[in-house]
């Protein structure tokens, strides 16, 4: 008797072993998704830069690394999409982005990602850059699926002080104000605080509260390595044979992005939710060239169609991955992750509006064939490239960039800037932006530009991920179903919200970035 009361003790003592293993397999997994900003292609460890980011090529080398992964070309259209799960033509917000003085948001009849994991049971956080709108309540994050939120509501600011300067145009003026809240409440007290540290301390104060029994979804929107050009001494020191001093200031708030991550890992591992946690990191569009970033070798930057533009840099790590340390080359876009993590999450997206985005979770995990053959990646009636393209006296319009005409029996205006992808196929019309190369940093290349733009171009992405070698001509029947297929997709466009500034947006000058409406 006593030998059975033994053996059931033993049992009873390996079942209690067993029982994390056995709730870990039964919960919905913990979500991190970290969202860094205006990092480019070639400024990843991986891609061969002469970065160092030690911790996004071990995390990436034992995930899966998105090398067919596409963003938006700028902040608030990957963050919509993001969001959304949807084209951003179907919120009226595929013009630019949403400047401070904006009275808009993100459509409050858009049900977000965050609320559709609240939904599944999670536990919802965001920290960082917002962007998606703030000119009333309604519009702010934790009124939007975020039970806490610490971070800012503009796009861009000052690293330290945490101010952003913004014009008011309606009253003459340039305001600079702070842009900092915890909750809805403005934050005071952290003046002198590095935002990637900061930021970081908050995220990793948020997982070690979390209960490992209540599934976690954290989104970390960094504000590296938006410019301005900031970041503690330390982190560029080890860069002090890169030349160009831009590059070098970059190069820093990439190194401290990098420890950022690797710190945010580390508190997933400490506190016990590492082994049933997703973590996606992503860019949210190319590098800016004008700001010591780099898309090297492709063609294009930030605000531009063209591949530098668009293709981020993007990585799921993760134990839960059925096939860890490999690569992923099937299409991907960031409007995927919403029926992707909603679906990990075991939630529901069948009362959303109408998504853009696919289930890709087996692509990743397990190798599949990608569900996505099409991307929209936008259409622009109204695009203008407002920052200076080199050989350029100023950014041109649509008129002024193209001539000609082509595909006059699709039904789409080909002087519209847009670009789809199909298969191997992009096609690309109007202005696209930016259009030359700009050479690897530190190299003894020079900016090279292509023959003169045409109305309609067509690449074939596969072979010519550096879109050198146009052949709408070898091709028209190709041409002809790209353009009949933007045609169809501008018919569901829904008109461009792009409103004037308030003036009402003005904090004045002791005051803060936030809801005036």
């Amino acid at each position: 008797m006593a030998s059975l009361n033994l053996s059931a003790a033993v049992i009873g003592a390996l079942c209690v072993l067993c029982l994390p293993s056995v709730l870990a397999v039964n919960q919905p997994p913990h979500v991190v998704f970290i969202l860094a900003d205006d990092f480019g292609w070639h400024d990843v460890g991986y891609h061969r830069s002469e970065i160092s980011t030690p911790n996004l090529d071990k995390l990436s080398a034992a995930g899966v690394r998105l090398e067919n992964y596409y963003v938006q070309p700028l902040c608030s259209p990957s963050r919509n999409q993001l969001m959304t799960g949807r084209y951003q033509i179907h919120t009226g917000m595929q013009h630019q982005i949403i400047w401070p003085c904006q009275p808009y948001c993100v459509p409050l009849r858009e049900k977000l990602l965050p609320q559709l994991m609240k939904e599944a049971g999670y536990a919802t956080h965001m920290v960082g850059k917002w962007h998606l709108g703030m000119y009333k309540n309604d519009c702010l994050p934790t009124r939007r699926g975020f039970d806490t939120y610490f971070g800012y509501l503009t796009g861009s600011e000052d690293y330290y002080n945490h101010t952003h300067c913004a014009p008011v145009p309606p009253l003459n003026l340039t305001r600079c104000a702070l842009d900092l809240r915890d909750g809805e409440e403005v934050a005071t007290g952290y003046r002198g605080a590095y935002s990637t540290e900061l930021f970081t301390d908050r995220a990793t104060s948020i997982i070690a509260k979390q209960e490992p029994s209540k599934p976690l979804f954290l989104y970390v929107a960094l504000q590296a390595v938006h410019a301005p050009l900031q970041v503690p001494e330390r982190y560029v020191a080890p860069y002090s044979f890169i030349q160009d001093p831009d590059r070098r200031l970059y190069a820093g708030m990439v190194s401290a992005m990098d420890e950022a991550v690797g710190n945010i890992t580390l508190a997933l591992q400490q506190r016990g939710l590492w082994e049933n946690t997703v973590l996606v990191f992503s860019t949210d569009n190319g590098a800016h060239t004008l700001y010591g970033g780099s898309n090297w070798p492709l063609r294009g930057r930030k605000w531009s169609l063209w591949e530098g533009g668009i293709r981020g840099v993007g990585f799921v790590a993760s134990p839960l991955l059925k096939q860890p340390g490999t690569v992923s080359r099937g299409l991907i876009h960031i409007s995927d992750w919403l029926p992707t993590l909603v679906g990990l999450a075991g939630g529901r997206i069948n009362h959303t509006q109408p998504l853009d985005g696919f289930n890709v979770w087996n692509t990743i995990s397990k190798g599949f064939a990608s569900p996505r053959v099409e991307l929209l990646h936008n259409i622009d009636p109204l695009y203008v490239d407002i920052t200076p393209c080199p050989g350029r006296d100023r950014g041109l319009t649509l008129a002024e960039a193209v001539s000609g005409s082509s595909g006059a029996n699709s039904g789409f205006n080909v002087s519209i800037h847009a670009a789809i992808r199909s298969s191997n196929w992009k096609l690309l019309t109007g202005y696209p932006g930016c259009d030359i190369w700009f050479p690897r940093p530190g190299g003894n290349g020079s900016t090279s530009k292509a023959d003169p733009l045409k109305p309609v171009m067509l690449f074939d992405i596969e072979k010519d991920p550096e879109e050198r070698n146009e052949v709408s001509e070898q091709f028209p029947a190709v041409v002809d179903l790209l353009l009949r297929r933007l045609h169809q997709h501008q018919r569901s466009a829904l008109p461009i919200t792009f409103p004037d500034d308030d003036p009402r947006c003005d904090p004045g000058p002791a005051g803060a970035w936030g809801p005036w409406a």
